[in-house]
């Protein structure tokens, strides 16, 4: 699964059914979402930081969460965030970047994809984690 970036395989036969499932149950935290209390225009990221969060202070934890634009993943895959392991990081946290400017790599099937920034901006978080798999829509980047 690791080495074909799979994070679900279901076999099925008449007397045979294997699943196999890496990471978070989608699926499942569809469910639990749906069955929380919607927040009139909160993001997606306010329920789980209001639940950690202490009762005193949940109007702070939303916008933390939401300062910048978030850059998110086109495609899923390997994040690598140098384009060799002794070279730098393409961006770092205050790292001013233009647009068309190159943000990071994504490997998918051997082919290493370069991540490009949509708009000029300073990169206020690194969200996704080098050497670590990424899905389609996960948050790499905020920009602002």
């Amino acid at each position: 699964m690791n080495e074909h970036g799979l994070t679900h395989f279901d076999l099925s036969k008449k007397d045979f059914h294997l699943k196999l499932k890496k990471g978070p149950d989608l699926d499942e935290l569809g469910d639990l979402f749906s069955k929380m209390p919607s927040a009139a225009a909160a993001p997606a990221a306010a329920p789980a930081a209001a639940v950690s969060a202490p009762a005193a202070s949940p109007v702070a934890a939303p916008v933390a969460a939401a300062e910048g634009s978030e850059i998110t993943s086109p495609m899923v895959g390997t994040f690598y965030c140098k384009p060799a392991p002794d070279a730098p990081d393409f961006v770092k946290i205050g790292t001013t970047v233009s647009e068309g400017q190159t943000l990071c790599i994504i490997e998918a099937m051997k082919v290493m994809n370069e991540i490009k920034a949509e708009k000029s901006g300073t990169i206020c978080a690194v969200v996704a984690e080098d050497s670590n798999p990424v899905q389609y829509g996960d948050v790499l980047f905020r920009i602002k």
